[in-house]
């Protein structure tokens, strides 16, 4: 059962380099609308990495990764998934953490409807997948992560972590810019 006296994170928190809040998220607890779980899995992407969507500068698509820390930017990968990411770094620095995967803990029966199936160790194992099972869509792109519908609280320990490289890119992927609760079995891929 989740603690509803953890503190949120504070803007604070996400105005910090892009490999301290990918690394930090980890173990934190992730609620849309109330459903969510604890964050597994994370990648970081910066504006001098060829792999981000703002290595090319800013446009229509990527706008949110140029404006304000602690804002979720949403966007569809290959036409089929929505994948979500929060924007950290200083303002400007068009840098953002990619959510892979969490450990659900809380509607558990939304998410399942919503995947269409009750294996906990599925539901949000990976950037689609999370997505999916928390109803996010490209209309919640933008919005701040400190105001409803959503809620991140931090951790109550630090958890043993994980780093190794992205996957599923085909550019800079030796970066070790992935971080992940070390032994989890809700992680998109083992490290």
């Amino acid at each position: 059962m989740l603690d509803s006296s953890q503190a949120h994170a504070p803007p604070a928190f996400y105005r910090r380099d892009v490999l301290a809040v990918a690394r930090d998220l980890i173990g934190m607890t992730l609620l849309v609308d109330g459903v969510g779980g604890v964050i597994v899995e994370t990648e970081a992407y910066d504006r001098d990495d060829p792999a981000s969507h703002t290595f090319r500068g800013p446009t229509p698509r990527n706008a949110v990764m140029f404006g304000p820390p602690g804002h979720i930017y949403i966007y569809l990968s290959y036409g089929m998934h929505w994948c979500a990411n929060i924007v950290s770094g200083e303002p400007g620095r068009a840098s953002a953490v990619l959510l892979r995967a969490l450990e659900p803990v809380a509607g558990l029966e939304r998410m399942a409807q919503r995947r269409g199936l009750a294996n906990p160790a599925l539901l949000c194992s990976g950037p689609g997948r999370l997505c999916q099972a928390l109803g996010l869509t490209g209309s919640q792109n933008g919005l701040a992560l400190t105001q409803p519908p959503f809620e991140l609280l931090r951790r109550a320990h630090e958890p043993p972590i994980a780093i190794g490289p992205r996957i599923g890119i085909s550019k800079a992927v030796e970066r070790p810019w992935r971080f992940g609760w070390s032994g989890s079995k809700f992680l998109s891929k083992k490290f």
